[in-house]
């Protein structure tokens, strides 16, 4: 039997897979460097923080987003 999946989680799997996987790295407490690494973004660019605050943006209004009542799902 499967444990079911907290809100949280259901949300990060709506996520596009960099918002997602950076969120998760970061969550797990993974460096910086590391979290640019895998997502393949340049450290000295700065571009890690933003991202992570459109990630955290996403993931709250996932959160508050009822897949069933989403827009293309609605008849």
């Amino acid at each position: 039997m499967s444990t079911p999946l907290t809100p949280r989680e259901q949300a990060l799997r709506r996520l596009p897979h960099p918002y997602s996987l950076a969120l998760r790295l970061r969550d797990a407490g993974v460096a910086d460097d590391q979290i640019c690494t895998y997502l393949d973004i340049d450290i000295d660019t700065h571009a890690l923080p933003t991202l992570l605050d459109l990630a955290d943006a996403k993931l709250a209004a996932a959160l508050c987003t009822n897949p069933d009542t989403e827009p293309e799902a609605q008849p």
